[in-house]
């Protein structure tokens, strides 16, 4: 009886106990982060052309968020790197586009650090109640992290500040507040459901 060949997509054998850190949802993980600088980069400088590029690589950064994920959970490439880089990476493009618009000048400081205090706050605080259970991304999470990248997205597009861009980003900032607190009261229930 011959072995059983490696998955190519996993780089390991379908009777691997847990996935090798080597593996493409890890990589497109590491390009995101790779790309950041490069997207800030773009974001700060003047012109159209600029703005476009930056837009582009802003893009094409936050479908490889959404492309790792699914083979990760696909071909059961979950790693404990993915899941500490992935949430890095998240922040880190989010966090720079808002910084760098703040800077710009197109986007309102408070609203920058309302939304970075709070994915800030919610990692650490996930960090701080890990012994006692893992608080799952919930629906609310994901519909969080949509808003913001279009929000940004609009925002990174060259043109004048429309209220599309506005209501898009007043969506993203109430939904990320929200989502927040429940995350709060989540990490509050398991903490107090685990003490003894």
């Amino acid at each position: 009886m011959s072995a059983a060949a490696p998955d190519p997509v996993a780089g390991r054998g379908p009777g691997s106990a847990s996935a090798s850190v080597y593996n493409v949802a890890n990589l497109l993980t590491l390009i995101r982060i790779l790309l950041v600088p490069v997207f800030a980069w773009l974001l700060l400088q003047d012109g159209t052309g600029w703005r476009l590029a930056a837009f582009a690589v802003f893009a094409l950064a936050s479908v490889t968020d959404k492309i790792d994920g699914d083979l990760a959970r696909k071909y059961d490439l979950v790693t404990d790197f993915g899941k500490i880089a992935d949430p890095i990476a998240d922040k880190a493009l989010t966090g720079a586009a808002l910084v760098g618009l703040s800077v710009l000048g197109e986007l309102w400081w408070w609203v920058t650090a309302v939304i970075l205090v709070r994915e800030l706050g919610i990692t650490v605080l996930r960090f701080v109640v890990i012994r006692h259970g893992v608080i799952p991304a919930s629906k609310g999470g994901k519909l969080k992290t949509l808003l913001q990248i279009v929000a940004i997205g609009l925002f990174i597009l060259p043109g004048p500040l429309d209220p599309l861009r506005w209501a898009a980003m007043g969506g993203a900032l109430v939904v990320t507040v929200v989502t927040g607190v429940d995350y709060v009261v989540q990490a509050w229930r398991l903490r107090r459901t685990a003490a003894p």
